[in-house]
């Protein structure tokens, strides 16, 4: 059997989108998993959404990111950039992805398997949005997951406690960012 090794995916978690969570506490709690998973050496993998100038990547139709105003989330929009209390140190890997999953328009796959990696710990914002999006297409590609329930956010807590209480337990492990960070020794 061969040994399984873990990323942390710290998703989402840009100005822009950080700046509409009003629980104060989530990105210090974040920043808790972020640092346990630094001291155990298990790598941390940012995931964030962003387009060319102009957009070109989102069509019209899609409700999601068809009618972001101009110049959101491109390379020159500070609402882009990673929450700098979970800022990637410059050995860790940011993934630009161009839907809701991590995956969709994105290398992230291909960065795992090359890495090895077998198992998906998931943070970020929104839980019904990159999160679910997420746990469906790992657990689609056989991907071991542990969702951080108080690593993600939901502007609508009742959605959110069904996602992390009914819905994530089929397809993955779901803990706290302290007990997690607790069984890493």
């Amino acid at each position: 059997m061969t040994q399984s090794a873990s990323a942390l995916l710290v998703m989402d978690v840009q100005q822009a989108i950080v700046s509409r969570v009003p629980d104060t506490e989530y990105v210090p709690r974040l920043a808790r998993a972020v640092t346990a998973a630094r001291a155990a050496g298990v790598p941390v993998m940012h995931v964030v959404i962003g387009f060319r100038p102009g957009h070109p990547e989102a069509n019209q139709a899609n409700k999601t990111f068809g009618g972001l105003p101009p110049g959101a989330f491109t390379p020159g929009d500070p609402g882009a950039l990673i929450h700098p209390d979970v800022a990637p140190r410059p050995d860790e890997t940011v993934i630009t992805k161009k839907r809701v999953s991590a995956f969709a328009g994105s290398d992230l796959e291909l960065l795992l398997r090359s890495g090895g990696i077998d198992h998906l710990i998931l943070t970020g914002i929104a839980t019904s949005g990159v999160v679910l999006s997420t746990v469906r297409q790992a657990a689609d590609l056989d991907y071991r997951l542990t969702v951080l329930a108080d690593g993600c956010f939901d502007t609508d807590p009742e959605t959110h406690r069904v996602l992390t209480e009914k819905v994530f337990p089929r397809q993955a492990e779901v803990t706290t960012i302290d007990t997690w960070a607790k069984a890493l020794g």
